[in-house]
């Protein structure tokens, strides 16, 4: 039986940081979003961060009415970003709660779901109650698969930076392979991303329980070369490749 089409979302954030080299208004990310769906993408992922070094607050409201597939909203469990999301209409499809760190360059690890479990579950209960899926964004380690079902997430999204650092690293591959059967196990639905690419894409994507692949930087880059339409979709068939062996 042929494995189930793993979904694909894009992360536009930095077709907005492209923009905001300049302040002005292009390349627009939600145009950006589009042409993503156009191109087969089956869900749009955005960061809105504290700093709004990206995505900025009117990219979200805009996102939120003309994205056609779904949106994902990546934000940090603080109550001024959470009460963003809570007055966005309609709400975001889903929400992933990710650790962020002022002086990084990109997102360095996963949550740390062990430190004030109260104010990650009420978050969550927040958002959930606004009618929207929590997904938490985690190191591959199925203890914190186990801590964020005991939370109340829908879903888990594996950290895949380590494996895309080090893709010849077999270890990197078998605690993605682990966590996300310990996930399948707990319940939740199992995403992943970070560093992915077409280059190193397949070996995640071969993961039968992980479901969807959060992917940005690497798309963008190459749509410098190829164009962004075309960038969606060589991504697309490399995973698609992967299921299919």
């Amino acid at each position: 039986m042929a494995a189930r089409r793993q979904r694909l979302y894009i992360n536009v954030d930095h077709v907005a940081t492209l923009r905001q080299a300049r302040r002005g208004t292009e390349p627009d990310p939600v145009a950006a979003a589009r042409m993503c769906e156009d191109a087969g993408a089956d869900g749009i992922t955005a960061h809105l961060r504290e700093d709004r070094r990206h995505i900025q607050d009117d990219d979200v409201r805009r996102l939120a009415t003309q994205v056609r597939t779904v949106l994902n909203l990546e934000l940090a469990a603080t109550p001024e970003i959470l009460a963003v999301a809570a007055r966005l209409r309609p709400p975001p499809f889903q929400a992933t709660l990710v650790p962020e760190r002022r002086e990084e360059i990109t997102t360095e690890g996963g949550l740390d779901v062990a430190r004030d479990p109260d104010g990650l579950r009420e978050a969550i209960a927040g958002l959930k109650r606004a009618g929207v899926r929590v997904s938490l964004f985690i190191d591959p380690d199925q203890d914190a698969v186990r801590r964020s079902r005991a939370l109340g997430a829908d879903a888990v999204e594996l950290h895949t930076g380590r494996y895309a650092n080090h893709p010849g690293d077999p270890e990197a591959l078998a605690a993605l392979r682990r966590a996300a059967a310990a996930g399948r196990d707990a319940g939740l639905a199992v995403h992943a991303g970070h560093g992915l690419s077409v280059a190193n894409v397949a070996a995640v994507a071969a993961i039968p329980e992980i479901e969807e692949l959060n992917i940005g930087h690497a798309i963008v880059s190459r749509a410098v070369f190829v164009g962004l339409f075309a960038a969606v979709r060589e991504m697309r068939a490399a995973m698609d490749a992967a299921r299919r062996e």
